[in-house]
């Protein structure tokens, strides 16, 4: 069973007034408006709850006879629990001045949201930038009423029920008297004025859709699932307020050679078997044009070639990534007669008509005698 004097700290025996003295004050102390530590917030729906039930001499008798008014638990219907801190709103607000006048009416301009647009590029174009025109669909500022949102010639009135504050006060009676509480407007919103005429072409909001162009540069070495901040270039607020910002994501297409890790990109060149082993010299496209590459002689299987600085350029910053040529050495499937006695009689000055792994001794060349 909960320890409901123990949590306001006064005697079983306690007056209703030192009970009351009492929540008041761990109530100045514990309301998340003055601490918002989690463990005070825990700490002040239980001195709550115990106000609760010891100012109520049923739910006090109950406890000084060994029970518990809340035993059903939080949550459950009349338990403080249930309500969260709204039960005892109206009365923290005379506690602390939470909303006790002050605010004033609320601008009717406000900040407009950001935008998101996604835009494909190749990997030249990541690579070395590109400005692209956009035409996208966002909010912008109603021309008719320059975001104002009333009709021509007229403008918003002040409301009668507020009287333009913006904010209405109501008195309701509590356990510690009459309560003066402060709330928005039911009319106006909270805003002290109300457009009685609207302007046509926005109703009242001051912007509308339209359609517009932009041009956007996209820098050299983004990367695909980049964002590109445009400030400024998003949707107008309501009331014709600032815009927010425009994102534009980089969405980098494949590319038919190359497939790119970072500021590095990969490629795979096959090449003929006897080309690995007398050298040769290929043509190789890359991002900065046709150039030649140069095989040595005796190139291995799964070779890899290094281009230095023909990669990606740096984002903000200098110099490039690299490319790596992955050599792919290509054994015929089939051949001819003559082609065949001609790797025969190579075979043969080689020394390789029975090759093991490991020499005489290797498991192979023990199979093969």
């Amino acid at each position: 069973m909960a320890d409901y004097y123990g949590s306001l700290g006064v005697a079983p025996d306690a007056s209703d007034d030192e009970i009351k003295k009492a929540y008041r004050k761990l109530a100045r102390q514990l309301h998340p408006d003055v601490n918002p530590d989690p463990d005070a917030q825990e700490r002040f729906k239980q001195v709550t709850a115990a106000y609760e039930v010891l100012s109520d001499p049923q739910k006090r008798q109950v406890v000084d006879l060994g029970g518990d008014p809340l035993a059903s638990g939080p949550g459950s219907a009349g338990s403080p629990f249930s309500q969260g801190f709204g039960g005892l709103g109206d009365i923290m607000d005379a506690f602390f001045g939470g909303g006790a006048g002050g605010r004033g009416p609320r601008s009717r301009m406000r900040q407009g949201a950001d935008a998101l647009l996604r835009i494909e590029c190749d990997l030249a174009e990541t690579a070395f930038g590109v400005e692209r025109e956009l035409t996208l669909e966002t909010a912008v500022v109603c021309s008719t009423c320059d975001g104002q949102g009333t009709a021509p010639g007229t403008f918003p009135s002040t409301c009668d029920t507020c009287q333009g504050r913006g904010e209405v006060q109501q008195v309701q009676r509590s356990f510690l008297g009459q309560v003066m509480t402060t709330r928005a407007c039911p009319r106006c919103a909270g805003l002290g004025s109300v457009i009685e005429h609207p302007c046509g072409e926005c109703s009242g909001d001051g912007r509308v859709r339209a359609r517009r162009t932009l041009t956007v540069k996209v820098p050299a070495g983004v990367e695909n699932g980049m964002r590109i901040r445009l400030t400024g270039e998003g949707e107008v607020g309501p009331g014709g307020g600032p815009a927010g910002d425009l994102y534009v994501e980089v969405v980098e297409r494949p590319h038919p050679v190359f497939t790119r890790e970072g500021d590095d990109l990969h490629c795979t060149v096959p090449i003929p078997m006897t080309a690995a082993a007398l050298g040769t010299t290929i043509p190789l496209t890359t991002l900065d044009g046709d150039e030649q590459l140069d095989i040595a002689p005796g190139t291995q299987p799964d070779e890899v070639l290094t281009l230095r600085a023909r990669g990606v350029p740096h984002l903000r910053a200098t110099g490039r990534g690299d490319l790596h040529v992955h050599l792919q050495v290509q054994v015929p499937t089939r051949l001819d007669h003559k082609q065949e006695e001609l790797l025969r009689d190579l075979a043969r000055l080689r020394g390789e008509e029975r090759p093991g792994v490991s020499g005489k001794g290797g498991l192979f060349g023990r199979r093969r005698r």
